[in-house]
């Protein structure tokens, strides 16, 4: 379920920012299957693919993390 969260937020901000799945893997350095596997939540990022996406979408690391309950 964590995976989907994280998963749900990387495809909702690349959206609100105008990426397409193309630009953001160019961005990252990640093949367009890596990318959509982290979208559709079958790949769990790394926190060094998270810093990444991060910094690229201008964004904090923890607006893509669940919050602990």
């Amino acid at each position: 379920m964590e995976k989907n969260i994280i998963a749900q937020r990387i495809r909702a901000f690349r959206k609100l920012k105008g990426f397409t799945q193309n630009e953001l893997a160019d961005q990252l350095d990640v093949s367009i299957a890596i990318l959509g596997a982290i979208e559709r939540g079958t790949r769990k990022p790394d926190a060094k693919i998270i810093a990444k996406i991060s910094e690229v979408l201008g964004i904090d690391p923890e607006e893509l993390l669940p919050v602990a309950k």
